[in-house]
C-alpha cells in the first residue's frame, strides 16, 4: 500500500508522459520475453511443466526485492519515477499467463501422441537426461480464470487502488498519509525481511540439492535479465533511478504469486524446484548483492 500511495503521489506531480510510456513498455517487454527466453533454454535441463514453471518464476517479479530497491535509493538519494510502481504490477501476470498456455499445449501434444488404449500416465518432453515425467492427464487451466486469478491477487489490487488514491488525492492526500505511508515503512519491512530470510535459509537446504545447472541458472539468469533491462534503459535514455529499478524486476524472481498459481495450473511441476530456486537462492543473493551492483551500474551507464 505504501508503494502503491508513493507512486501514486509521484504520478501526480509529474504526470504521464513520454519518459513514462517508455518505461512501462519496456516492462511489458521484459515481462514477455525473459518467460520466452528461459523456457526455451530450461526445457533442455528440465520437463517440459518444470521448465514452464521455472520460467514463469523468474519471469515474474519479487515485490519485496521492489520494495527494499526502492528503499534504498531513497537512502542513496537517488530519484526514481512513481510510475515504476505500475511497471512493476504490468511485469507480474505475462509470465504466468505463458507458463499456462504452455503446460495446457504440452498436455495437449501428449493426448494427442499417446496411442488408443494406453494408461495415462506417459513420458514426453522430458529432460535430455533420459528420465521420464509421469502425466496425469492435468486439467486444462482456461485463460479466463488465470487472468481473474491475477489481476484479482489481494497485493495487485492492494498496489493499483493505492496508487489511483495517491494518483487523485495528491499533495494533500500525501500529507496525510505521511506518518503511514513513510513513517512506518521502513520498521515494517524490516521485519517484513527478517521473516523472508527465515524462509529463504530453509528453502536453501532444498535448493542446494538441486541439478548443479539448475541452481547457476538461479545465479546466472539475474544478471542477465538485468544487463538486459539495462541495454533496454540505455536506448530509452531512461533515468538512473528508473533503470535500477527497472534492472531490479527484470533480476526478480516471484515467490509468492507465482507459486500460488502455479500450484493449480501446473501440478505435474515440482515446486521444490521453482519455489527453492528463487526464494533459495535469486532472492539473498539480489538482496545482499544484486540491487547495489545494479544501482551503481545504471548511474555509471545511464550517468547521473
Amino acid at each position: 500500500m505504501a508503494l502503491g500511495l508513493k507512486g501514486g503521489f509521484a504520478l501526480s506531480h509529474s504526470g504521464l508522459n513520454a519518459a513514462v510510456a517508455a518505461s512501462l513498455g519496456a516492462a511489458v517487454f521484459l515481462a514477455i520475453s525473459i518467460p520466452i527466453a528461459g523456457y526455451m533454454l530450461l526445457r533442455k535441463l528440465v520437463s517440459g511443466f518444470d521448465a514452464a514453471a521455472i520460467a514463469a518464476t523468474y519471469g515474474s517479479v519479487s515485490a519485496v526485492t521492489f520494495l527494499t530497491a526502492t528503499q534504498y535509493l531513497d537512502n542513496q538519494s537517488i530519484p526514481y519515477g512513481g510510475h515504476m510502481a505500475a511497471a512493476m504490477a504490468l511485469m507480474e501476470s505475462p509470465a504466468i499467463i505463458f507458463a499456462v498456455l504452455l503446460a495446457n499445449r504440452i498436455r495437449s501434444h501428449a493426448q494427442m501422441d499417446k496411442p488408443s488404449g494406453t494408461p495415462s500416465r506417459k513420458s514426453t518432453n522430458g529432460p535430455t537426461n533420459g528420465s521420464t515425467i509421469g502425466l496425469t492427464d492435468g486439467p486444462t487451466v482456461s485463460l479466463r480464470k488465470v487472468l481473474h486469478e491475477s489481476f484479482t491477487d489481494g497485493a495487485q489490487l492492494l498496489l493499483l487502488g493505492a496508487m489511483i488514491v495517491g494518483l487523485i488525492s495528491g499533495e494533500a492526500g500525501e500529507r496525510s498519509m505521511q506518518p503511514f505511508a513513510v513513517g512506518l515503512f521502513k520498521g515494517m519491512l524490516s521485519f517484513f525481511l527478517l521473516d523472508m530470510g527465515l524462509m529463504a535459509a530453509r528453502s536453501f537446504s532444498q535448493a542446494s540439492t538441486k541439478p548443479p545447472l539448475l541452481v547457476v541458472y538461479a545465479v546466472l539468469a539475474p544478471v542477465i535479465h538485468a544487463a538486459l533491462a539495462l541495454g533496454l534503459a540505455h536506448l530509452l535514455k531512461l533515468p538512473a533511478g528508473d533503470t535500477a529499478l527497472l534492472m531490479t524486476l527484470a533480476a526478480s524472481a516471484s515467490y509468492i504469486a507465482v507459486p500460488a498459481v502455479l500450484r493449480i495450473a501446473l501440478p505435474e511441476a515440482n515446486p521444490s524446484l521453482y519455489f527453492g530456486l528463487s526464494l533459495g537462492v535469486t532472492f539473498p543473493l539480489n538482496i545482499l548483492f544484486g540491487i547495489p551492483i545494479y544501482t551503481a551500474a545504471a548511474q555509471k551507464m545511464m550517468g547521473n
